[in-house]
């Protein structure tokens, strides 16, 4: 089966869905996706067949406090606003279509992270609905910017924590073939989080989060070896920016927003036969 497997990394997302609407123009479909993080909050609009969505309302309203803020942060705890982000944005300001969603035969899959065990949690979202925006919501809380999301019995964070770029899960799960959007360049090595000290304060009450959080750099920087052998062995199509994205967790500047999607578009235009290649010889059965 052919799958696509979306890397995180906060506003670096745009990167991703700049390449999902070059895919969706062109009619490249996979057989299920997943997604981590950003990659799973704007990720799922390519279930729902929304090209331009995730550009159009991050534009709208990355200047917008309800959107994301401080004041957001004191208050509730989330940084970005939850009822506003995961309720007014999709229900009636910019429409996430449920409808469209549900009917797509493709599987969708949200990462998330439960804090008791530090391990992944895969969520099939199915339906777009209510429960599903909170398996969203979840998979894309940052420690110290978001409160754990509690669903389905599950107290759970950002996705990355775990399994920041699923394509070893996904291909457990019988995608065999991945088209893999990451959202650093390659050559990237991922460093210690400088935050440990502050996060052992913040999450002194879930040690195997905190275990997790200590060793996400490794996990990160062998996930990235892996990626590269299975990319020799035919197993994956690798699209990635060329260079290090400029741009803030929280963009407030919607013209730097619009030229990570272009860049976005420009990485996946470049590599779109390459793509349609490998997308056909994975539904045929073989490899490129």
């Amino acid at each position: 089966m052919l799958g696509l497997v979306m890397e995180g990394g906060a506003m670096r997302g745009m990167f991703t869905a700049g390449v999902t609407d070059v895919l969706m123009e062109a009619n490249v479909t996979v057989d299920g996706a997943i997604g981590t993080s950003a990659g799973a909050v704007f990720g799922c609009n390519v279930k729902s067949g929304q090209i331009g969505r995730v550009i159009r309302y991050n534009k709208r309203f990355c200047a917008d406090q309800r959107y994301a803020g401080l004041r957001n942060l004191l208050l509730t705890g989330d940084l970005f606003g939850a009822a506003f982000c995961y309720e007014d944005i999709p229900d009636r300001l910019d429409p996430f279509d449920r409808t469209a969603f549900a009917a797509n035969p493709m599987a969708f899959y949200a990462v998330c992270t439960d804090v008791s065990t530090g391990q992944a949690v895969y969520h099939r979202c199915r339906d777009g609905g209510r429960e599903d925006m909170l398996w969203l919501r979840a998979s894309a809380s940052m420690p110290l910017a978001a409160r754990p999301v509690e669903v389905a019995g599950y107290r759970l964070l950002d996705g990355g924590i775990a399994d920041s770029i699923p394509l070893q899960a996904f291909q457990a799960m019988g995608y065999d073939r991945c088209i893999v959007i990451l959202t650093q360049p390659k050559g990237f090595v991922k460093q210690p989080n400088r935050l440990m000290p502050v996060l052992r304060l913040a999450l002194r009450r879930y040690p195997e989060l905190l275990d997790a959080l200590r060793h996400r750099h490794l996990r990160y920087n062998q996930t990235l070896d892996f990626i590269r052998a299975q990319e020799r062995l035919g197993a994956c199509l690798v699209l990635q920016p060329p260079r290090a994205l400029i741009v803030g967790a929280v963009e407030r500047n919607p013209n730097t927003l619009q030229a990570v999607y272009e860049l976005g578009r420009e990485v996946a235009l470049k590599q779109l036969e390459a793509v349609k290649a490998f997308a056909r010889h994975a539904k045929e059965g073989g490899t490129p």
